[in-house]
């Protein structure tokens, strides 16, 4: 039945085998002399590492164990992982047993034993984190990858039921997502309480908070999506709520945007954002978040006020250049395309976005490795072996709703209902690659269309062949299934898919998802998802550790071809445009019926409207949604193509709290890592068009460091990156975007950069600092050598740090590390009686700050300083 035992992996690859996947020992003081473990080498909450080494003595609770690179560590047992299975053959064998035992016979189960076990060997299927993690290594683990739960009841009770169920799913090693938009927004009336709502996006600032505390099946920390609706009254504070720094940085954000409001956009036209009418005698028994459907109910809805869409529109596009969050779905497109379209609406997607579900729905994945089928003596792709594995593979992830222990009520019979399944695909890249094929050309989109058409027909005839054994799922009503969006192209091309769904029925409601697989691929070894590789040679801070990595596909060209360049088949993310990350994205997701995590690399220099138009093509291509990463738009990130100082050197640059919780979308699977330490390639100023020959334009890549200050308007961030060793360029991160403060802030930075990188006198940066320095206004933050001014004199101080003042650098240094855990708040001002004159809101931005009783108090948000 199972091959040998002899398959080996090895650095990085072992270490996420141990980690995440590997049947674990609870009982660590079971550890004995010869046991391979995972020793915690560095206890560190946000970039700990730990290494894989065989335990050679024991005394008592203290081991010592020799790594795999040959250091012999001490430690005790309270610091290892201990598995019961050491290499992936013994998962394997696991695995194919776990999901044959749910076959009708033991003939059956013999049967499919063999044949899921010859589909996982060689990884040629690799099962999602949660099955390898879960099948028959504990019933309280659950084999789906992530969950969408219920829209929260407009309750207290409510908000504190989801955030329970929340806890259990993330507990058990599941992601959520949660669609806020059935929660009141800021200011409501709470009539039961005679108060005033806190608004939707504080309430997920519970959730994001929450989800930073829970730890998932021991490996990593929980996932989380928070998605709003275009209609709700709370959309612009949940797009920029990052860009205010604590209230939620343990999720990913995306909003819900529907066809109407993208005519709004294309057209200029005002856009209502509005809530139900709380005050309707049915609103506590029938409002559910679904506004469709109470309108159709004929309820009444509340207009809070009105905006212009494209003014909605570019703070989305704004924020995602800035932060690379929110992404979009296009959430009505995908319900017109969705297979339950006629009997259960999408209101949310997983938190890599790849999964879009109702409520209750779950996502279960497994990708087949595509660099395995490529036919070497053909130069093509091996599609007979390639259409069987699909085909096994179809059933196996069937199987695995029948297999997996249920832990709510709920959520079994909605998924048995619909018997949701998610087969994808990693290893893209690499067999792209080897069939010579460079990604994003003319050429890749015909074989792209090809490729994903062969596989999905082959699934959708394999779901229908299980239906005809064992029956399809109980909300199948062929007609209606077959008018979907997707069902429509799918029997446009391929005919047999309709004769075989009316003969035979279906067993899935959907079969395809692509989802990123970035532990899972890393492991493998192969490009991850369906993106090109981020770099042929990079780095990755991840919560196993810091590590170099290399393609080996990349190596062994430049081995057997020494002192030639790459083919320019060998494309990285970064060497494609956006747009052709796009239309890659476009052209797979006509064979995905669920979605697709893609994310569009961006040059750190992409600007606002070229972000904007990708947008728009996403839309207009027939995309369910859209996320770009703008090189260098976070001041950490998970992958780099340049070696990071170590945390020590990094802790003098405090990075945003914005990048905390990095995007589930990015080319390393969102959750599956941490991110990096700052010192990373930082966005610039945007670049004037003409310069006259005394100004030094910006090369492609600078580097420097970003400094935390505390400022009377908020924190701080300071990004100074250095030409010829001479900082040149100064960006700076200050309040709300769309705020005075932000503006203005933003504005400095680029006139600073100008002057810096204009004409070559040596002292410019020393005059730059005095004109700065001292500049003041109604306010001050902290004492002595510590007080800020202004954030014009905290950008002097960032400059003395930055070209090593001595007294002056050691306060401002002091400043930006201990600030980063109490910073300081007094403020030195004199309050004065009556109403002075309006300043500039540190908390919204908007000039309503009044000195009102002695304190400073904004007439808009409420924002007090005294408080």
């Amino acid at each position: 039945m199972g091959a040998a035992q002899t398959t080996r992996l090895e650095g990085l690859s072992e270490k996420i085998f141990l980690d995440r996947y590997a049947m674990k020992d609870a009982d660590t003081s079971n550890a004995k002399v010869g046991d391979v473990v995972l020793v915690l080498t560095k206890d560190d909450p946000k970039f700990p590492a730990k290494e894989v080494g065989e335990i050679i003595s024991r005394e008592g609770r203290n081991v010592t164990v020799k790594l795999r690179r040959g250091e012999v560590v001490e430690s005790t047992i309270e610091k290892l992982t201990l598995t019961k299975e050491s290499t992936p053959d013994q998962m394997w064998d696991r695995l194919a047993g776990a999901m044959a035992s749910v076959e009708a016979t033991p003939e059956k189960q013999r049967e499919w034993e063999e044949k899921f076990r010859y589909i996982l060997d060689d990884w040629k299927l690799v099962p999602g984190g949660r099955i390898a993690a879960g099948a028959d290594a504990s019933d309280e683990l659950t084999l789906f990858n992530c969950y969408v739960i219920p829209s929260p009841h407009d309750s207290r009770g409510g908000i504190m039921n989801t955030l329970s169920e929340m806890t259990e799913i993330m507990s058990r090693g599941g992601g959520v997502g949660i669609n806020l938009s059935s929660l009141r927004p800021r200011r409501a009336v709470v009539k039961g309480v005679n108060g005033s709502s806190s608004g939707a996006v504080s309430w997920g600032g519970l959730f994001s908070y929450t989800t930073g505390l829970i730890e998932q099946g021991g490996s990593r920390r929980g996932a989380l999506m928070l998605m709003i609706n275009d209609w709700h009254p709370d959309l612009l504070d949940f797009i920029t709520v990052k860009q205010t720094m604590g209230q939620i940085t343990n999720a990913n954000l995306s909003v819900c945007v529907s066809n109407d409001f993208m005519k709004a956009v294309k057209e200029d036209l005002e856009w209502p954002l509005v809530f139900p009418d709380t005050n309707d005698p049915d609103y506590n028994d029938v409002w559910d978040g679904d506004l469709k459907k109470w309108k159709e109910a004929g309820k009444q809805v509340k207009e809070y006020r009105t905006v212009r869409a494209r003014e909605v529109w570019h703070t989305i596009i704004e924020s995602a250049w800035k932060s690379a969050e929110p992404g979009v779905v296009f959430i009505e497109y995908y319900n017109e395309m969705s297979n339950s379209w006629y009997f259960n609406p999408i209101i949310c997607t997983n938190p890599c976005g790849e999964q879009g579900l109702p409520a209750w729905g779950v996502c279960n994945l497994s990708a087949i490795n595509l660099s395995k089928f490529y036919d070497e003596a053909n130069d093509d792709v091996a599609w007979e072996e390639l259409g069987k594995v699909v085909r096994y593979s179809t059933r196996f992830l069937d199987n695995v709703i029948d297999k997996t222990p249920y832990h709510f009520p709920e959520n079994e019979r909605n998924q048995k209902g619909e018997r949701r399944i998610g087969l994808g695909s990693m290893g893209l890249a690499e067999l792209m690659i080897k069939l010579k094929i460079r990604y994003g050309s003319p050429e890749s989109m015909e074989f792209l269309d090809k490729l994903y058409g062969f596989m999905a027909k082959e699934a959708y005839l394999a779901s229908a062949e299980i239906a005809e054994e064992k029956g399809a799922f109980p909300q199948f009503i062929a007609d209606k299934f077959l008018q979907s969006g997707f069902m429509k192209n799918m029997i446009a091309v391929y005919p047999e898919v309709e004769e075989a769904i009316r003969n035979k029925g279906m067993r899935n409601v959907t079969v395809i998802t692509q989802a990123p697989t970035g532990s899972t691929g890393t492991m493998v070894g192969t490009s991850t998802g369906i993106e090109p590789y981020f770099a042929f040679e990079y780095f990755r801070q991840s919560r196993l550790g810091y590590d170099k990595q290399y393609v080996p596909i990349a190596q062994e060209w430049k081995d057997s071809h020494p002192n030639e360049e790459l083919p320019d088949y060998f494309v990285t993310a970064m060497d494609l445009s956006a747009e052709d990350h796009i239309r890659v994205q476009a052209a797979i997701q006509r064979w995905v019926d669920s979605s697709i995590s893609k994310t569009a690399n961006c040059p750190a220099d992409f600007t606002v409207e070229e972000t904007k138009e990708l947008y728009e093509l996403a839309f207009d291509l027939g995309c369910k949604g859209v996320t770009i990463y703008r090189d260098g738009s976070r001041d950490v990130q998970v992958l780099s193509t340049d070696k990071k100082e170590d945390k020590a050197k990094a802790d003098s640059t405090a990075s945003s709290e914005a990048g905390a919780s990095a995007a589930a979308q990015t080319a390393a699977g969102g959750n599956d890592a941490a991110v990096l330490p700052s010192l990373s390639v930082t966005a610039a100023a945007v670049e004037p068009k003409v310069f006259d020959k005394q100004y030094k334009s910006r090369p492609q890549v600078l580097r420097g460091a970003t400094y935390k200050i505390n400022t009377p308007f908020g924190m701080a961030y300071i990004t100074i990156n250095d030409l010829d060793g001479i900082p040149s360029e100064i960006f700076l991160n200050v309040g709300k975007a769309g705020s005075d403060v932000f503006a203005m802030s933003e504005a400095l930075g680029r006139v600073c950069s100008l002057f810096l990188r204009y004409g070559d006198h040596g002292n410019k940066v020393s005059l730059l600092i005095k004109h700065l320095k001292g500049i003041g206004g109604s306010g001050a933050i902290g004492f002595g050598v510590n007080r800020v001014e202004s954030i014009a004199d905290a950008v002097a101080k960032a400059l003395e740090t930055h070209i090593g003042s001595t007294a002056e650098q050691e306060m401002a240094t002091t400043s930006a590390q201990v600030n980063e855990e109490a910073p300081v708040t007094a403020s030195l001002e004199i309050p004065m009686p009556g109403v002075s004159s309006k300043d500039i809101c540190p908390s919204c931005g908007s000039v309503a700050l009044l000195n009102v009783e002695g304190c400073k108090t904004c007439s808009n948000c409420g924002y007090s300083k005294c408080s």
